[in-house]
């Protein structure tokens, strides 16, 4: 028993380390998709030896200590500065960033997520096509708890940078979010706390 726990653990790292690799040098953000990819080039089929996401960050956090010391910083930064900015120009909506930038761990082709709590979105949509903004629309659900609600992701470029904007109820601004029942609360900052991580005044 001892020695397959072992073994099991092993191959949890050996995947942990993997899907870090893929993330760090193939731009991607998703936990999931870069542990089935990870999984796929060990030749691992058995789902339950898949790492747990916070695996994979330890991971990444020392891949990227090794050999992204100088780009990846300067990559996080320029990324938060970017949405600080979106931020600013959507701050009647009550805008939060969320994700893998305002983690940290945002690859090279790193889209931005922001939360938004409009009155509608019919709002941020005219909002958007006053400045000519281009977007695309797509329904979503977010939890709080075991309750599913309505959301709507509107996706556009902003400063060249894919900006993924979720328009939420603005009754839900207080509740903790997750994107799916059995998924960690969403980490969030809003516009005060990403000034401070960018090192400017809100």
């Amino acid at each position: 028993m001892a020695r397959h726990g072992k073994r099991q653990q092993a191959i949890r790292s050996s995947i942990a380390a993997a899907a870090a690799r893929i993330m760090a040098e193939d731009g991607v953000d998703d936990f999931a998709l870069a542990k089935r990819k990870a999984a796929r080039r060990l030749g691992v089929e058995d789902g339950q030896w898949l790492p747990a996401n916070h695996e994979i960050e330890a991971e990444l956090e020392t891949y990227r200590a090794i050999y992204q010391a100088d780009e990846h910083p300067a990559r996080i930064r320029e990324l938060r500065e970017i949405a600080l900015d979106a931020m600013r120009a959507l701050e009647r909506f009550n805008p939060y960033l969320t994700g893998a930038v305002l983690k940290g761990i945002a690859g090279r082709y790193a889209e931005i997520e922001l939360q938004l709590f409009p009155e509608s979105t019919k709002d941020v949509e005219l909002f958007l096509l006053d400045r000519g903004i281009l977007y695309t629309a797509a329904p979503a659900r977010r939890f709080a708890g075991d309750r599913a609600m309505s959301a709507s992701v509107l996706s556009l470029e902003w400063n060249g940078v894919p900006l993924k904007l979720t328009v939420l109820d603005p009754r839900d601004e207080r509740l903790a979010l997750k994107t799916s029942v059995a998924g960690r609360v969403i980490d969030r900052a809003g516009i005060t706390q990403v000034s401070e991580l960018v090192g400017g005044r809100a």
